[in-house]
């Protein structure tokens, strides 16, 4: 909810955590406390610029509710020109001292900053909890997939080395790695801790400032990560934070001293920032819409395959841009449906802290309202609603933005199969041969990642080959590289030419400088003196 106040408003935060479950209610004041940047209690978030947390003077601002009872936590400003202005000045300023600090120096900070982390995951965590809806499990494996990334950027002074040869008599050619300059990350709500992961660790050890737009739904544990930099040892300035909408995202477009763009979101904005990025001369990278198939053979563990398909489809409530949403059941397979049915009506939906929960709720009402339309198309278009999760009622959560679990059986031609729907539903195509579910999955115009199930390495094998995907699972539902690797979705998934973390990660975040010196050793001063009879030769 978008709010234009002329004068700050005071919220009662007794008030408000009143209103938060049993189970919440601890943690929201707990991080109120705590934490300087972020509240969870009716107050405000702030901006982070020259390493302070500023109360900004915004006019306009978004207020954070609790998906599972629409409690406001936190009221988040739409950052002003003029803060803007200053989080950038700040981060160019930065960058003269601290593109200069030593490669060890910026190592150490990533180790500092993974140690943090660990010691503050439960803060974390309970922030993504209350403010994007997830359980409490899966807001605790948010963060340790960031945190991976920490640990691999530890690794600098390896995977920052440059190359070196002689390539004449005294003549050397050598290429550096240099930072780019101020860098900036506009990241999405469903990963709120492990997509600023994804920037902060990699473009501070390699160098560079860093301007932090985190979702304006749900910038709590970015505030957190800020806070945990800063007693990690990183300098003010070196990471920045602003909050917003378009107006934020389009004056991180345009302003000239931002060198690159990370982005991870939906495709509408990440083809604009992207166009309109790189037509200002930036360097940009973002991580578009996706579609995942996952292929299960005749011959596949069933027990495996079904819960693997569960899993990857109704976790985190479907809003993973690496969800299955779509599985092609080969053959005898088929009769496997009803048992897929019977085991996801069994998931527990409920708040994100409750005990037992498998899935809470969706981000917000309209992404509520829009998976239950594409719900209702599939039934609109012939498809047939196996499960369906349209009016689930959560007895201690009335208010709550959940969608249970939901299977339709569909063609291609489908609304439901066609958009990407960010929910918990699984769409089931039926399919004679693997050479037709290959079609299927080629055909889509989204590549982020596919999987296959089955014991045959034959199998497998012209399955890895043949497919159009970035990423792919064998027997593994959710094929995330780990990063010492590099994110790789393709097609109408990414837009750039240069992948997050691992290899590409330190490629996005730097340039090569590349001199060739002469100095010839025979003009080289001797010290020496001769004492042998001259000869003249």
């Amino acid at each position: 909810m978008v709010l234009l106040v002329a004068q700050r408003r005071c919220f009662s935060s007794s008030a408000v955590s009143r209103a938060l479950s049993a189970a919440a209610r601890p943690m929201a004041e707990q991080l109120s406390d705590q934490w300087k940047g972020t509240s969870a209690t009716g107050g405000t978030t702030k901006n982070f610029i020259g390493g302070q947390f500023v109360e900004s003077k915004a006019t306009e601002w978004t207020e954070v509710l609790d998906p599972s009872t629409q409690t406001v936590l936190t009221r988040v400003p739409h950052t002003t020109n003029a803060e803007f202005e200053q989080a950038v000045d700040s981060a160019a300023e930065a960058y003269k001292s601290w593109s200069r600090t030593s490669v060890l120096a910026r190592q150490r900070f990533a180790m500092e900053l993974q140690a943090l982390l660990r010691q503050n995951a439960d803060s974390i965590a309970h922030s993504i909890v209350l403010e994007q809806g997830k359980t409490l499990p899966d807001a605790q494996g948010d963060l340790l997939r960031g945190l991976q990334v920490v640990e691999t950027a530890t690794g600098i002074t390896s995977t920052l080395l440059g190359e070196k040869i002689e390539v004449s008599k005294d003549m050397d050619t050598y290429v550096r790695k240099v930072p780019l300059g101020v860098c900036a990350s506009i990241a999405p709500f469903n990963f709120p801790a492990m997509i600023p992961l994804w920037s902060i660790p990699m473009a501070a050890v390699t160098g560079n400032t860093l301007v932090l737009k985190p979702s304006e739904r749900d910038p709590g544990a970015a505030m957190i990560i800020a806070e945990l930099c800063q007693r990690a040892g990183l300098p003010p300035g070196v990471l920045n934070i602003v909050h917003g909408g378009v107006n934020t995202v389009n004056s991180i477009c345009d302003h000239p001293a931002i060198k690159a763009i990370s982005f991870v979101g939906g495709d509408k904005a990440g083809r604009h920032i992207y166009e309109r990025g790189t037509r200002n001369g930036k360097r940009v990278q973002a991580n578009l819409g996706a579609k995942n198939h996952a292929i299960v053979m005749p011959d596949a563990n069933k027990n495996l395959a079904l819960n693997s398909l569960i899993g990857a489809a109704f976790g985190a409530a479907g809003q993973r841009c690496m969800a299955i949403s779509v599985a092609l059941l080969i053959g005898e397979a088929q009769s496997w449906l009803p048992e897929l049915v019977e085991r996801a009506a069994k998931l527990k939906v409920s708040g994100g802290f409750e005990e037992g929960a498998d899935l809470g709720p969706v981000i917000s009402p309209a992404a509520k309202s829009r998976i239950t339309g594409l719900i209702s198309s599939a039934e609109d278009q012939g498809g047939k609603i196996l499960l369906d999760g349209r009016n689930i009622k959560v007895a201690a959560y009335p208010e709550g933005n959940f969608v249970g679990p939901t299977v339709i059986e569909a063609n291609t031609s489908m609304k439901c199969y066609q958009a990407e729907i960010f929910g918990p539903v699984l769409v089931v195509v039926k399919a004679d041969t693997l050479d037709d579910a290959l079609d299927i999955i080629n055909q889509n115009r989204y590549g982020n990642g596919a999987a296959i199930f089955t014991q045959s390495g034959a199998t497998a094998r012209k399955f890895e080959t043949e497919v159009n995907v970035g990423q792919i699972g064998i027997n593994v539902p959710i094929p995330v590289p780990l990063p010492m690797f590099s994110w790789s979705g393709n097609k109408g998934s990414f837009l750039g030419d240069i992948h997050f973390y691992g290899k590409s990660g330190i490629n996005f975040y730097t340039q090569n400088k590349t001199t060739t010196s002469l100095w010839k050793a025979e003009d080289a001063v001797g010290t020496r003196a001769s004492v042998n009879m001259p000869t003249h030769h």
